[in-house]
């Protein structure tokens, strides 16, 4: 038969109480309030240690002073140092369930992070995620300053890997954020965005490199563009140095991109002035033209140009686009297979042509019978016809697609084919 006690000897022993103090406060349960001379004896522990242990278990609540001379001390209750420990056992598994995707994610990434190490002071970051990591991350401990050069393009993209949450807990922290990029009509939106989270201006010169420097110890620059140089968007390529040469380039760079740029609030006002519609209409689709007419006739006398071409891709793009975010609103769907599906049906209906999906992953559509494809334009369908899916993906999915071209020698026979993958 086991010693009485010794259960919860081991659970005392496991929680980090000496084996002496565990001996003495066993004794304190079972012989009641006893002076500390009394404990020593039972517990058979020397009484000059004895002293000592028991202001530790007095510390820790496991003994209670009670009279004065001559001191007497009492045990907490077993039932209740039990209750105690479950409570504390509980209260640590919620924050551990808490802090667990937390501390998962730093792992992660400082597992996965490339690190300049050795003779060398730069780290390859080798894709689209591994660099947004190392971005998080670094804004995240930056503490000063933080210098954003962007392109256009590169604001969606930013907020799609939670870039911009990062740069919005900075400016929390006090860190100045300073972000200048290419405010265009196409980008408006992410671009106002941004205004609320750093500092931004509007670049006049064209923002031709990515970079982030951070603290003005430490620079992320980008190697691939934005539409990526692999064949895939996730291919990226970004270089991450403290060399203190390559540092001072990039800060160099956003210097002066920033000392010729504008205020951001300028820059909304003035597009938002422009803003204008040529609203096409159903049986009046030439008003609009006439206008556009007018437009370059104008333009032509005061300027003395005689002739000049409009891009017809641009021009179809932007019909496209228009289209496709007509439809996004009559399609449903949450998924990119219900989405497909749904607009199979309203290709079926408006007399499109016919829409099926060849495959889930990735999302491979084909269109027979296209509207677009006609003889004398097969162009048309070529340019509309992605930019319309693309919409519709984006409006109802809500992040940024790449739709693929036809083969433009396939689709009189067998139709046009287009891959669709989430950026």
């Amino acid at each position: 038969m086991s010693r009485p006690g010794a259960g919860l000897r081991e659970l005392l022993v496991e929680h980090g109480v000496p084996e002496k103090a565990a001996s003495l406060y066993l004794a304190a349960c079972r012989a009641g309030p006893q002076p500390a001379s009394e404990l020593a004896r039972l517990a058979a522990v020397n009484r000059v240690e004895a002293y000592r242990l028991i202001q530790s278990l007095a510390a820790d609540g496991l003994l209670s002073e009670t009279g004065s001379r001559p001191r007497r001390f009492t045990a907490l209750p077993p039932e209740r140092l039990l209750d105690r420990w479950i409570t504390h056992a509980g209260e640590r598994l919620r924050t551990l369930e808490h802090d667990r995707y937390r501390i998962l994610a730093d792992w992660e990434a400082g597992r996965t992070e490339p690190e300049a190490s050795g003779g060398s002071r730069f780290s390859v970051l080798d894709g689209r995620e591994t660099i947004r990591r190392l971005l998080r991350k670094r804004i995240g401990q930056a503490s000063r300053e933080v210098l954003v050069s962007a392109t256009g393009a590169w604001l969606a993209l930013m907020m799609d890997g939670g870039v911009d949450r990062a740069l919005g807990e900075a400016k929390e922290r006090g860190v100045k954020v300073k972000l200048v990029t290419e405010v265009l009509p196409s980008n408006l939106a992410e671009a106002k965005h941004f205004a609320g989270l750093t500092r931004l201006r509007h670049a006049r010169a064209p923002v031709l490199n990515r970079a982030v420097v951070l603290d003005g110890s430490g620079a992320i620059v980008y190697v691939s563009g934005d539409d990526g140089l692999g064949r895939a968007p996730e291919e990226q390529i970004a270089l991450w140095s403290v060399e203190p040469a390559f540092v001072e380039l990039a800060k160099d760079y956003h210097r002066r991109l920033w000392a010729s740029a504008e205020r951001a609030e300028a820059r909304f006002v003035e597009l938002e002035e422009r803003a204008a519609a040529l609203p096409v209409v159903a049986g009046k689709e030439s008003v609009p033209f006439q206008r556009l007419k007018d437009i370059a006739r104008l333009g032509m006398r005061a300027s003395g140009v005689r002739s000049f071409q409009l891009e017809l891709p641009e021009l179809i793009g932007t019909i496209a686009r228009q289209l496709g975010r007509e439809i996004s609103e009559e399609v449903e769907g949450s998924t990119p297979a219900a989405v497909a599906k749904s607009l199979g049906q309203y290709y079926a209906t408006h007399t499109m042509g016919r829409l099926t999906v060849e495959r889930d992953e990735p999302l491979t559509l084909r269109v027979t019978g296209c509207f677009a494809c006609t003889p004398d334009s097969p162009e048309i369908g070529r340019e509309m016809c992605p930019q319309l899916l693309r919409a519709v993906l984006e409006r109802r999915l809500g992040q940024h697609w790449v739709v693929s071209k036809p083969d433009p020698t396939r689709h009189a026979s067998r139709g046009c084919v287009f891959a669709a993958t989430a950026a």
